[in-house]
């Protein structure tokens, strides 16, 4: 499997991973790495063809084998255990992560995110989009006034800086990076169904969080996965999917108890 990822990072001390949303990159998480850059070495790995030229390998069709990539990225970067979060396709390549690697992910945040197979009605819906993209070898106009609403909360300004700056990227990507991009979005949105494989995550080490308002991860989602696991759930108030944005206070303020209660524990 030849999964080599770009990554970007940032300051010193306990490693802690970060995990990206589908149409973003490490900006989606700069509140908390201004925060926190100071005590731990933050690590972002990107996901391909996102603000980076890595093509998707062949090989690489699921989150899980999404993971095995980061694995084998931590292995070159010597971090033999590390506090990992990830939002959504980045949560489920983290979950997948501490399955497969339970001695290297020593605590574990899944934030808006699900680890069941995508519902048929939104599957069917983000195929026709990325088909559209792929016709027109860019995000059109009229589509990108689609997708951005679907990543923050509803109602949000579209004056917002977060809206603005969500639609301009998407109008900007390069052509050259479009093809990797919608072979990223099929492996997320055709994944296979592993809720079942949750129970075998350490409640005691795995937070899940999730903004009040997500359209696409709806909070039902993850209180079936807390149940499954067992863990506790935090609802983000004011925020939707990219709540790390939307709520980056409160969302810093969780990750700060979660790193210094995970540190304690160990």
């Amino acid at each position: 499997m030849d999964g080599s990822l770009a990554f970007e990072e940032y300051g010193s001390g306990a490693p802690l991973i970060l995990g990206t949303s589908y149409l973003w990159d490490a900006r989606m998480w700069r509140p908390q790495i201004e925060a926190l850059a100071a005590r731990y070495r933050i690590i972002v790995p990107l996901l391909p063809g996102h603000g980076n030229d890595v093509i998707l390998a062949a090989d690489v069709r699921t989150p899980a084998e999404l993971a095995s990539c980061v694995g084998t990225l931590l292995d070159g970067l010597g971090i033999g255990n590390a506090a990992v979060a990830g939002l959504s396709v980045g949560g489920m390549w983290a979950a997948e992560l501490a399955l497969q690697r339970p001695h290297q992910v020593r605590a574990l945040l899944l934030m808006d995110t699900f680890l069941g197979s995508e519902p048929e009605v939104s599957r069917n819906r983000y195929e026709a989009m990325f088909q559209a993209v792929e016709a027109a070898g860019r995000f059109e106009p009229a589509l990108v006034q689609q997708i951005v609403p679907l990543f923050f909360r509803p109602g949000i300004d579209q004056q917002h800086p977060l809206f603005r700056e969500l639609t301009m990227r998407l109008l900007a990507w390069p052509a050259a990076r479009i093809a990797t991009l919608i072979a990223v979005g099929r492996l997320i949105f055709l994944r296979p169904e592993r809720l079942a494989a949750l129970a075998a995550l350490d409640p005691s080490r795995t937070l899940i969080a999730v903004g009040a308002q997500d359209i696409p991860r709806p909070p039902s989602e993850s209180r079936t996965m807390a149940a499954l696991i067992g863990c506790r759930l935090q609802v983000i108030a004011d925020a939707g999917h990219i709540a790390s944005l939307e709520s980056a206070q409160a969302v810093t303020a969780m990750m700060h108890e979660w790193l210094s209660a995970t540190a304690a524990a160990s």
